[in-house]
């Protein structure tokens, strides 16, 4: 593909909103970012709304813009998007070279089981599917029956980031994540609870907005297990506030009940800190291993606070267990691939779909 040929990149209309940073929305800007930087002209189409449930105004909107666009245009759209409304994204396909990328599929997501079809429709439409890892390719291309060879995986890049100093080695926990159920906060809650008589403290980053009721309820259960002096609900942070957060951490904890990468432990790792996380479908890969054969955390299986605890407590409590994840990490920070090297392997699967509309 060449610098002078543009890439529609459709996006949500959140996209930098600070108040409700997400894994999708921090791929999408940077996939963006990086794409331009290569010398390819991308072309931002950010449509508000509540996706993927839209008002009129909004599905209105999304209709307007992609009836704009001229025919062979190559269009790349989230899935949040995309996968909600085939009525509008579906006609098009025929016309326009799409690609639709899928940071968790819909019926993942608890509430969205109901648009799974809709989902299918539009994946079956795209003359591309492109998924955030390996494991989700697979994913997709079993559950929607889609064909192999139109499925691919792009996963993200990392950021350099400097080493974390962290506190004493051991105590500050950190959890980055949406506040959502799938993220498994109120796992996370009650295993720390039974953790009283250790030394920690545990800050949760991550935007309240999604899922008030949710959240209401995962502050009840912090007041329930007596932890509000130890557990912290901290909101959104971006930036250096975020930076900071990372630089104090000991440990991050990753709680969810699906996950189909987990940028947060790549960026844990992108900083030297050690991960505790659930092993869900993409997370083993996104934590690695070194050359030594050393891993850079512990995986737990989900939904289960005791195994979380357990793991938990052997970290607290056993100083040559930190010293082996931590040196992982620090071999595991540089191996990790960067940005541009995301927006490479998106640029060629792009420069496949216009070379098929010849």
């Amino acid at each position: 593909m060449s610098a002078s040929q543009e890439i529609c990149f459709v996006v949500p209309g959140d996209i930098d909103d600070p108040d409700v940073p997400s894994g999708g929305n921090r791929y999408d800007r940077r996939l963006s970012d990086a794409l331009a930087a290569s010398g390819r002209t991308v072309r931002e189409l950010a449509m508000p709304g509540a996706w993927p449930r839209p008002d009129a105004a909004a599905r209105d909107g999304l209709a307007r813009s992609l009836g704009g666009l001229p025919d062979g245009s190559v269009v790349l759209m989230d899935g949040l998007v995309a996968c909600g409304v085939p009525g509008i994204v579906v006609p098009e396909a025929a016309r326009l070279r799409l690609a639709v990328l899928v940071h968790l599929p819909l019926a993942d997501e608890p509430g969205q089981a109901d648009l799974d079809a809709g989902e299918r429709e539009v994946l079956e439409a795209a003359g591309a599917v492109v998924a955030t890892s390996p494991w989700a390719k697979e994913h997709l291309t079993a559950h929607h029956g889609l064909e192999a060879s139109r499925v691919h995986a792009v996963t993200p890049g990392t950021d350099p980031a400097s080493l974390a100093s962290g506190t004493d080695g051991t105590t500050r926990l950190l959890s980055v994540a949406s506040v959502t159920p799938r993220k498994g906060h109120d796992v996370l809650v009650e295993a720390l609870a039974t953790l009283g008589h250790l030394p920690w403290q545990c800050e949760i980053v991550g935007p309240l907005r999604r899922d008030p009721e949710y959240v209401t309820r995962l502050h009840r259960l912090i007041a329930r297990r007596g932890l509000g002096d130890r557990v912290h609900l901290e909101g959104p942070l971006t930036g250096k506030r975020l930076d900071d957060a990372y630089a104090g951490a000991d440990l991050v904890i990753l709680a969810s009940r699906a996950e189909t990468y987990g940028m947060v432990v790549s960026e844990a790792l992108a900083r030297g800190i050690p991960v505790i996380a659930t092993a869900v479908d993409g997370v083993p890969d996104t934590l690695g291993w070194d050359p030594t054969g050393a891993v850079p955390g512990l995986l737990v299986p989900p939904d289960d606070p005791g195994a979380l605890a357990a793991s938990l407590r052997r970290w607290l409590v056993t100083p040559e267990l930190r010293g082996r994840l931590r040196a992982a990490a620090r071999l595991r920070r540089g191996m990790l691939p960067g940005w541009d090297d995301t927006a490479r392997r998106m640029a060629v699967v792009l420069s496949r779909l216009r070379r098929e509309a010849r």
